[in-house]
């Protein structure tokens, strides 16, 4: 089996946290050095909006646009309460 557990798992401890160095290395090297302003260089661009300029867009009913039946909604009601038994 193992010949010796004792060199696995010293290499396990040595190795572990020098892996997690290297992984992690870059983005605690970005949080410490950061290359770019981040959102506040965004933030600090977007212009302002007049709100009188802003027109008032009409909130519409999109059931009386579809112009369903109301057959047509027991229909798909019926199917809809059917799904659950399918599961058992």
């Amino acid at each position: 089996m193992i010949q010796n557990l004792t060199s696995i798992i010293a290499i396990l401890i040595v190795t572990t946290p020098i892996l997690i160095l290297i992984m992690f290395l870059p983005a605690l090297l970005e949080l410490k050095k950061p290359k770019d302003g981040g959102p506040r260089m965004i933030m600090g661009s977007i212009p302002t909006v007049n709100m009188r300029l802003v027109r008032v867009i009409p909130i519409v009913n999109m059931e009386d646009e579809q112009k369903f039946d109301r057959s047509l909604i027991q229909t798909l009601t019926r199917i809809i309460e059917a799904l659950p038994s399918l599961e058992v």
